[in-house]
């Protein structure tokens, strides 16, 4: 669940959709593939004031669901999770660089909206939710759960 993010001099709740597809909508997410994209996603939210509320796959395709900071444009948030992830990926699983033909991971292309706090952001979650009804076979990878915290 989104939170509140209290910075020196302001406070917001940024909530983004981003939708990446594999390059040339190759079938790439497998178990390992996965399980990578979901450690380097948590690894990049430790070192970048981005968190990741929701991570979901398909066959050729990754939707999350992301909150982030004013001081990173949504551009940003994108550059450095496909950049990152990429990187990660070829880096631990060499061979699939070949299975894209030597090039890159991500298309150049990607889908990124805002989503409301008060609303919109369930409805986000369930249409990634509901992606699992479709023939590609979404994959819930990883959900951010509300953290207590101590005083």
């Amino acid at each position: 669940m989104s939170e509140y993010v209290h910075k020196h001099h302001n406070v917001s709740v940024l909530l983004y959709h981003l939708v990446c597809p594999a390059k040339y909508r190759r079938v790439v997410f497998t178990e390992e593939v996965d399980l990578i994209l979901k450690e380097v996603c948590l690894e990049i939210a430790k070192r970048y004031e981005i968190i990741f509320l929701e991570i979901g796959v398909e066959k050729d395709h990754v939707h999350f669901l992301l909150q982030s900071v004013p001081s990173y444009s949504p551009t940003e948030v994108v550059k450095i999770v496909k950049s990152i992830t990429a990187r990660e990926i070829f880096k631990r699983i060499p061979g699939l660089r070949r299975k894209l033909w030597g090039g890159e991971f991500w298309t150049k292309g990607y889908f990124i909206s805002t989503v409301g706090c008060h609303g919109n952001e369930e409805a986000i979650k369930n249409y990634v939710k509901n992606q699992g009804r479709s023939e590609k076979g979404y994959k819930k990878l990883h959900r951010q759960e509300l953290q207590l915290e101590l005083f």
